[in-house]
């Protein structure tokens, strides 16, 4: 296999899944990256093919292999025929086939049994409704300037891809940092016995994924299976103005803290700077922080609090909180002849009315372009969640309230509206079009939605007018 590192032997990977594994293989085979797409496999990769509703990834097997996959799990459901015509195939190529009951399971069985091989590395899992990529981010710009950091890659923090995210590890790692997100019941607590958090954050409780779940409090119940796995040990941090926090925190062992401008130890004051973030006044430092938005000072918040507890020096942490960048649709800015709030990598109820009221209450001269898209995922609380947004846009002072997806249209047909510029925009061709013809030199336009609603393709539209084309 080269000069490549094996992550695991094929001995491992078939007891850490409680596979087996026909034929005999040298006691250094094995794998050194683990992918679930057979079209990233690179020469010795772990190929593990996930069976969906549509979708089995066993038949892109025969393309892993011939992409240099060394070993393959086979999921025991495709019966005797199928595993014989795999082995045969891996034979071929000179891989190992190990049959799991469940390739999934296999996948975050074989990450756990990776982990542990790590028993130096401090594990940081932070999860919330939203906030936790940003937080991420934070605390990892902040912790990498202290420690050797590995984080996942992006928002690779489901039941699949926080597994892949810990095949990241390496020796020479002092911390891991990982967000852990979920979409169903019981997945944090999978993918909490995959990680072993020693410490763990909850950003906050709020509506995503409620179409899931059902309600609030079983969003509660399901993020606080971050801390399952907590021992006397263990540190929670959790925000002092979530109304679920008392819950949170009761029952489990460990030490908790409370994150937030009264709680955050050090924080001495906060100034806004509109769209250019924020001065934070922490300990002997000045913090210029270039994230704009209550919600993403709450962010800082949480970052500061984790870094002070892992006694991070405050210049430290306002170097780290000051190198940030932007992250993609996430209040990502871009100035020009207008400027454009790109907030469309995914949005809930919570989310979506503190954007808009950040944006609302933002000092501006021209004119406010708010661009909704529908909110997924709301289950029986759509209606509803869809028409408070409408009302809170209604109130507003933007000048043009453009409402896009069917759930926001729908909303937005069912007001008597006192605004005078609401408009449906059916298609994004419809979207486009009339975006083009509105806007104005200086303008600031909001755009946010579910990341279903693919908002950025109106980008190109945008930076057209930002670039300075925007008629006067």
């Amino acid at each position: 296999m080269g000069n490549e590192r094996i992550l695991m032997t094929v001995e491992e990977l078939t007891q850490a899944t409680g596979g087996s594994c026909p034929g005999n293989f040298a006691p250094d085979s094995g794998c050194s990256s683990v992918v679930t797409d057979s079209r990233s496999v690179i020469e010795g990769a772990l190929f593990v093919p996930l069976m969906g509703e549509n979708q089995d990834g066993h038949r892109f097997i025969p393309e892993a292999l011939d992409s240099g996959a060394r070993v393959v799990f086979v999921d025991a459901a495709h019966g005797e025929g199928s595993a014989n015509m795999f082995s045969l195939l891996a034979k071929q190529h000179g891989a190992a086939i190990i049959m799991v009951e469940n390739t999934l399971t296999a996948l975050q069985d074989a990450a756990k049994a990776y982990v542990r091989k790590f028993p130096g590395l401090r594990r940081v899992a932070i999860t919330g409704s939203s906030g936790k990529t940003t937080t991420k981010e934070l605390t990892a710009a902040i912790f990498s300037r202290k420690y050797r950091v590995v984080a996942n890659a992006g928002n690779l923090n489901s039941e699949t891809g926080l597994p892949l995210s810990v095949f990241r590890i390496r020796d020479e790692h002092e911390v891991g940092i990982f967000e852990l997100g979920m979409n169903r019941r019981g997945e944090m607590r999978e993918i909490a016995e995959v990680l072993d958090p020693d410490t763990a954050l909850i950003t906050n409780i709020g509506t995503a994924h409620i179409g899931i779940l059902g309600s609030r409090e079983a969003i509660a119940e399901e993020k606080k299976a971050v801390f399952s796995l907590f021992s006397g040990e263990s540190s929670g941090f959790v925000s002092e103005t979530d109304d679920f926090r008392d819950f949170l925190v009761s029952g489990v062992p460990g030490s908790f803290s409370f994150f937030g401008p009264s709680s955050t130890q050090g924080i001495l004051g906060t100034e806004s700077l509109g769209l250019e973030g924020w001065i934070i006044r922490y300990e002997t430092e000045e913090i210029h922080f270039p994230m704009p938005g209550p919600y993403n000072l709450e962010n800082a918040f949480a970052a500061i609090s984790l870094a002070r507890s892992f006694s991070i020096d405050p210049a430290t942490i306002r170097e780290g909180l000051e190198s940030i960048q932007t992250l993609f649709g996430r209040t990502e800015i871009v100035r020009g002849a207008v400027t454009t709030i790109f907030d469309y990598y995914n949005a809930n109820p919570q989310s979506m009315e503190e954007a808009m009221r950040f944006c609302d209450e933002l000092p501006w001269q021209g004119e406010k372009i708010f661009i909704l898209g529908s909110m997924l995922e709301l289950g029986e609380t759509t209606n509803a969640a869809h028409r408070a947004v409408c009302e809170i846009a209604d109130r507003s002072t933007a000048a043009h309230i453009l409402l896009f997806g069917e759930d926001m249209i729908r909303a937005g047909k069912s007001m008597n509206w006192n605004h005078d510029s609401v408009y449906f925009a059916e298609t994004m061709e419809d979207l486009a079009e009339k975006v083009s013809s509105i806007l104005q030199k200086g303008a600031m336009v909001f755009i946010k939605g579910s990341r279903g609603m693919a908002l950025e393709r109106l980008r190109p539209v945008l930076e057209h007018f930002s670039s300075g084309e925007a008629r006067s």
